[in-house]
């Protein structure tokens, strides 16, 4: 894991005011309304999406999803941080410490 990683773990999940999250049967989609950047997420996207929301640190979200899926720590980290920077730059999501 290198010092990106490492950071986007330590951070805290902000939602921008101008992004619309809509659930619907398990998928989701995140609309940003500056960009009309469309972003669809799996019932996991989904449910990684809340986990960040709800946690404290990225970090803390991964170990929660860890209690959830059985797959190793470091695996839902790396997909989470993924998923994270794909959001990020797309605007959907910004990072607080």
């Amino acid at each position: 894991m290198n010092n990106n990683d490492r950071t986007i773990l330590d951070a805290r999940a902000v939602v921008p005011e101008h992004v619309l999250f809509q659930e619907v049967v398990g998928n989701s989609a995140l609309l940003n309304l500056e960009t009309e950047t469309y972003f669809g997420l799996d019932d996991v996207g989904t449910r990684m999406w809340e986990a960040v929301g709800a946690a404290d640190s990225i970090a803390d979200a991964a170990r929660s999803l860890a209690d959830v899926y059985d797959a190793p720590l470091e695996t839902i980290e790396r997909d989470l941080v993924k998923l994270v920077a794909d959001l990020r730059r797309h605007g959907l999501l910004d990072l607080a410490e």
